[in-house]
């Protein structure tokens, strides 16, 4: 079983049904002792790191998903599920994050321009394209410059390059994946990105 991490926020229920869709027995749950029995984990995410965070320790869930992480299961985070990894988000001021990864949370330039002068709108919102850095197993099958649907505002800056799986260029190039050991995260939703998105679910799926 695949547990979603309810926390109160996120698409948790468009990512249930994506997982269903590519054959996953996932479960939506807060329960410590299901998420710990689980064979893979995800945790989706969408709005403000400091209210998740907020929210994630209220539920006594931060040393469960670092005790997950820290048994070698896979996991899996969307967009503030990437964030959350990290040691600290500028959103709000400084905001401490899960610190599983070194590396901090920033906001993109305001204002933002394309490298011709083009101004670009904050949160970047819609459909962008992934370079591949470093390898994946949830990146095998796609192709180079796949598209995936993205909404976000601030942006995951690891201290390790090493462990950058895809960056994505909006005025800037950008952090857009990662991979380190058993942790998978991206900024962009899988679950909102058709069929390229359904693979990377289904290439997590085969890990668990």
């Amino acid at each position: 079983m695949i547990a979603i991490i309810d926390y109160g926020m996120g698409n948790l229920r468009s990512v249930h049904k994506a997982l269903e869709t590519v054959g996953a027995r996932a479960e939506v749950t807060r329960d410590p002792e299901r998420i710990l029995r689980a064979r893979g984990m995800v945790l989706p995410g969408v709005g403000a790191f400091k209210d998740c965070m907020h929210n994630l320790t209220e539920l006594g869930l931060v040393p469960v998903i670092r005790e997950f992480v820290a048994s070698g299961k896979p996991y899996l985070g969307i967009c503030l599920g990437l964030q959350l990894l990290f040691e600290q988000s500028e959103e709000f001021g400084r905001v401490p994050g899960l610190g599983l990864l070194p590396g901090r949370v920033v906001r993109f330039d305001d204002p933002l321009k394309e490298r011709d002068g083009t101004p670009l709108k904050v949160p970047h919102m819609g459909w962008n394209t992934v370079d591949f850095q470093n390898p994946s197993p949830l990146l095998e099958g796609l192709p180079p410059q796949a598209y995936f649907y993205f909404v976000h505002s601030f942006h995951v800056v690891p201290e390790k390059q090493d462990m950058v799986a895809t960056t994505t260029h909006y005025g800037i190039d950008f952090v857009s994946g990662v991979h380190h050991e058993n942790i998978h995260a991206f900024q962009f939703h899988p679950e909102k990105s058709q069929k390229l998105g359904l693979k990377v679910l289904e290439n997590f799926t085969r890990l668990v």
